[in-house]
């Protein structure tokens, strides 16, 4: 990928998507094509397909996807799972189709088996049962996998898959039924400041731990991948470090300022009890994230308090 590349982004809208835009054009890839979800809807068949055959990018970022915290795949399996399979089928197919060059499909940790060992390796995958809390947007994962896998053996195109840790950061989903953990605690915590709660309940135990990559890190992982990996096996991106939900709980009310009492709901499942990636293999390719958790959260929270 050069500067000069036609580059399509999937899933512009998003918070990893806005950030990656904002890094490609900050590095000089203005050669940039996308749509919003109002005006070119990847589910379908038949759009997507005159969007790649006009348009032929040479090279792809799939970051486009249905997404939501551990309520939300709760209650929409059917749709977690619909959604992203044609999505995800829809693009990559067109993507051969129109020969494009390389493309990135990203991933979640969730594709890992629930007892996995920790820290997890690529290898693992497929290596036990999934967590039931969010199984149908794991499955749907592991199938985009495997169809860049498939598509590159058959067909000898160059699709590659990134598989990151929990992603927060500026333009997150801070809606309480659909967001995942920070932000919804983020939202929680300063809601309760201004209300001025005596305490403030949180899902689980608070015992299960997840690493937290913050979404410019993510962009930069990207750009790297596109321009030095070329194979066929997944890659993981984090910060190889994890923190349990009750002490990134304690941090967020710090970082926020509010002096109420947590109170934990173990009525509530806590999900996967950890997903700790092993990050070695991009390590030792040359990328690092940067970002600290307690600096991505003040960023994260200083955004939502400008835009919210």
């Amino acid at each position: 990928m050069n500067t000069d590349s036609k580059i399509y982004v999937a899933g512009n809208d998003g918070m990893v998507g806005t950030t990656l835009i904002k890094l490609l054009r900050k590095n000089k890839f203005n050669n940039i094509i996308y749509k919003s979800i109002k005006e070119l809807d990847l589910r379908d068949e038949v759009a997507t397909n005159l969007f790649f055959t006009v348009q032929k990018p040479d090279c792809v970022f799939l970051l486009a996807a249905r997404v939501g915290g551990i309520q939300a795949n709760i209650n929409y399996p059917a749709d977690f799972i619909y959604d992203n399979l044609k999505i995800q089928t829809n693009v990559i197919h067109m993507s051969y189709k129109q020969n494009v060059k390389k493309l990135l499909f990203i991933g979640s940790s969730c594709i890992y088996p629930r007892n996995s060992i920790q820290p997890m390796k690529e290898e693992y995958l497929l290596d036990g049962k999934l967590e039931p809390t969010n199984e149908s947007y794991a499955i749907a994962k592991i199938a985009g996998i495997k169809m860049c896998q498939y598509y590159n053996k058959q067909h000898n195109t160059n699709f590659i898959s990134a598989m990151p840790s929990n992603v927060y950061g500026y333009n997150d989903n801070f809606d309480l039924k659909d967001s995942h953990v920070l932000a919804a605690l983020i939202r929680r915590f300063y809601e309760a400041k201004i209300n001025k709660q005596k305490e403030i309940e949180i899902w689980g135990t608070g015992k299960a731990r997840r690493e937290f990559l913050f979404a410019d890190d993510l962009a930069d992982a990207l750009l790297f991948l596109m321009q030095k990996y070329n194979d066929s096996e997944i890659i993981n991106i984090g910060v190889g470090k994890d923190i349990s939900i009750k002490e990134l709980a304690e941090l967020v009310k710090e970082i926020i300022g509010f002096k109420g009492k947590i109170v934990f709901d173990t009525t509530k499942p806590d999900g996967m009890p950890r997903k700790l990636l092993d990050v070695s293999k991009i390590n030792n390719l040359g990328w690092q994230a940067k970002i600290s958790l307690k600096e991505g959260i003040e960023k994260t929270y200083n955004w939502y308090l400008e835009n919210k």
